[in-house]
């Protein structure tokens, strides 16, 4: 079967000067066509049809032929009709003509070739790319605005409306005319709409060199209670900062889906590391984050071979995969002389919701405390302060108890809610609105210590396991009482009535250096980091 893309390009384009030939994402935007019809797996031939010298040399370094277009065939009132026609060799029994226009650079050849496909198996004598793109619109009937519609519905209820696009035109060749390639059976090719973008004014130049430098992400995250969550919840932020849609994986022998909450994101499973490299192969992800703590340089070059062109960025990693890492941010570790390690809590990213609530007020007397140690608590802290303050003497104080997504044996946990001063709480949705409604905070050396600085919130703080007793900025020195890895319950107790009795001067003095450090700013400093590599 013989198929022809014919690629009509002139050199006047009144709109946008030299549109065809303008440098788009690296490439003369007519690249962008030429290259799908080399690639195509179903396009046998391909013409440029144009008047254009440049056009010429641009096809010609990259092997199609030029048919020099006649100047009649130039004029702005010129149907592509008569274009395509002219630019087809007779001497040749073609079957199809894709016409392709050069204007409709994010077409994927994937694409492409479906619609040639679809265009043989149904024997169309002509297919058109489109999008569906219904809305609810008005049109004008003896003078007055009316609506095009009967009923006001949702946009994705609305009947299909189909838009054409540049992308592709497919005609049998037996019906193209210099007024027309229709044919009586026609039908419309459904393409997606990132890949529908057609230049015609220099907004829709804008937006389309944007989507040709869109970044492709993904981020590889595990979280569990022996783990802790922090990393789930941090690789969602980062999520978020794109302009476009990562893929979040995770590996199911470690992390339970649940964990994630209800998010949209695009979560894929995996069944350890060997179908974590097996899917990367072929995706050519631009960037790509792990916050699974510790990596190794086996697991790092393993990643380099199957994804050799992306950015790699590792957070929360003290392993020596970092020496192959293109960036890594350790917050909650001291800095480091590594130039491509950002350490300490000026890479802290905080949750969104934070950032909407400022400092809390330090009142006369502390009356409410927020007891919280992340999602997954392994040394079980909420336990032991829970069974500490349901003691009648803290009977005057109340207290707010938060327990984690990870966190185990919740239910036997919630029963202290009998208690009138003790309110427990799982999986809570806003949680700096019950932080600053408290006084002072309980917590361990992981994100939520983080949040109490961030809001002024003078606490008590305790690590969860060695790894955490190497965090450094839940310290003394920056407003905390760090009272170390495992306190026995006396000394837990001791200090919390410490702090129950704490002045409001000693509590503002604390504050003060908690507020000392911007954690508002991290978000910022680290995707500037990111998007300058």
């Amino acid at each position: 079967m013989k198929i022809l893309a014919v690629i009509p390009a002139r050199a006047g384009s009144k709109g946008i000067p030299n549109k065809n030939i303008r440098i788009v994402g690296g490439h003369p935007l007519i690249y962008y066509a030429i290259r799908n019809a080399i690639q195509s797996e179903m396009i046998t031939d391909v013409i440029v049809s144009t008047d254009s010298s440049e056009i010429q040399i641009i096809a010609k370094q990259m092997g199609v032929k030029c048919h020099w277009r006649d100047k009649s065939l130039c004029g702005d009132e010129i149907t592509l009709d008569a274009v395509i026609y002219d630019a087809i060799p007779k001497n040749i029994h073609w079957n199809y003509v894709v016409t392709m226009q050069p204007t409709s650079p994010t077409l994927s050849v994937e694409t492409l070739d479906k619609g040639i496909r679809y265009t043989i198996e149904g024997d169309y004598d002509t297919v058109i790319s489109a999008i569906n793109a219904p809305h609810l619109t008005w049109g004008v009937k003896e003078g007055r605005f009316v609506p095009n519609y009967s009923k006001r519905l949702n946009r994705q209820y609305l009947p299909p409306c189909y838009r054409e696009t540049g992308a592709f035109f497919v005609s049998k060749t037996s019906i193209i005319t210099p007024k027309t390639r229709f044919g009586e059976k026609v039908s419309i090719y459904e393409i997606p709409e990132s890949e529908s973008q057609d230049i015609d004014t220099f907004s829709d130049l804008q937006s389309v060199t944007a989507s040709l430098n869109m970044q492709k992400v993904a981020i590889y995250v595990n979280g569990n209670n022996k783990r802790g969550v922090g990393h789930i919840y941090r690789a969602l932020e980062i999520a978020d900062e794109f302009y476009v849609k990562p893929d979040i994986y995770y590996d199911i022998n470690q992390t339970d889906p649940l964990i994630f909450g209800k998010t949209t994101h695009n979560l894929i499973p995996v069944n350890g590391i060997a179908e974590l490299y097996e899917r990367c192969k072929n995706k050519r992800y631009t960037i790509f984050i792990n916050d699974i703590l510790t990596t190794s340089i086996d697991y790092m070059i393993g990643l380099r071979t199957v994804l050799p062109s992306a950015k790699i960025i590792n957070f929360e990693d003290d392993g020596e995969g970092i020496l192959k890492a293109d960036l890594v941010f350790n917050a909650l570790y001291h800095t480091t002389d590594m130039e491509q390690v950002y350490a300490g809590e000026k890479y802290y990213i905080s949750g969104k919701t934070f950032m909407f609530y400022e400092p809390i007020r330090i009142k006369e007397k502390v009356k409410k405390v927020f007891i919280s140690f992340g999602g997954a608590d392994p040394q079980n802290y909420s336990d032991r302060i829970l069974k500490i303050i349901s003691k009648p003497q803290y009977s005057k104080y109340h207290f707010i108890v938060v327990l984690g997504r990870a966190k185990q044996n919740v239910n036997s946990l919630l029963e202290f809610n009998k208690y009138e001063n003790i309110e427990v709480y799982f999986d809570v949705s806003n949680m700096p609105e019950l932080m600053t409604s408290c006084d002072i905070g309980v917590t361990s050396r992981g994100r939520t210590g983080y949040e109490l600085a961030l809001l002024g919130i003078p606490a008590i703080a305790m690590a969860q396991n060695a790894r955490e007793e190497k965090h450094g900025f839940v310290c003394n020195e920056n407003g905390f009482t760090y009272i170390g890895l495992n306190p026995t319950d006396e000394i837990i107790e001791g200090t919390l009535n410490m702090y129950l009795r704490l002045s409001k001067g000693s509590r503002e003095s604390f504050q003060r250096k908690l507020l000392s450090h911007d954690l508002r700013g991290g978000r910022k400093r680290v995707m500037g980091l990111i998007n300058s590599l």
